[in-house]
């Protein structure tokens, strides 16, 4: 399954002002069952688009805040390996605080709760 980015700050707006909300243990997802509107964009590939948000809020340093954004990405992707196709779903992860010192088994958790509820959709 391929994994695309949700390209850029129109996209990311518009998915975190109309995407369906889902929050877990470890992070809050914000989620479309739709291709972003983009001219490099083929709506007709299926295909799972990614973005990810982390605020200063989370924590004071970049690096960590960083850190938690690429827990719960390769999370999705090694998920997303199991799947040969799957629904085209634009996904903007936000991770929560909780993401930077839980086990990587609750982030994967999380992912797999999320990936079961968007296929019953």
């Amino acid at each position: 399954m391929k994994l695309s980015r949700v390209r850029g700050r129109k996209a990311n707006e518009y998915l975190r002002k109309n995407g369906e909300v889902w929050r877990g243990k470890t992070m809050t997802i914000r989620w479309l069952k739709k291709a972003p509107y983009h001219p490099q964009v083929d709506p007709t590939e299926k295909t799972l688009y990614v973005g990810t948000t982390a605020s200063t809020k989370l924590h004071k340093s970049a690096v960590k805040r960083n850190r938690m954004r690429r827990r719960c990405r390769e999370a999705l992707r090694v998920a997303m390996q199991a799947f040969d196709s799957f629904p085209t779903t634009q996904v903007l992860i936000s991770p929560r605080r909780r993401s930077l010192t839980c086990p990587y088994e609750e982030i994967q958790a999380d992912i797999q709760h999320l990936l079961a509820m968007l296929q019953g959709h």
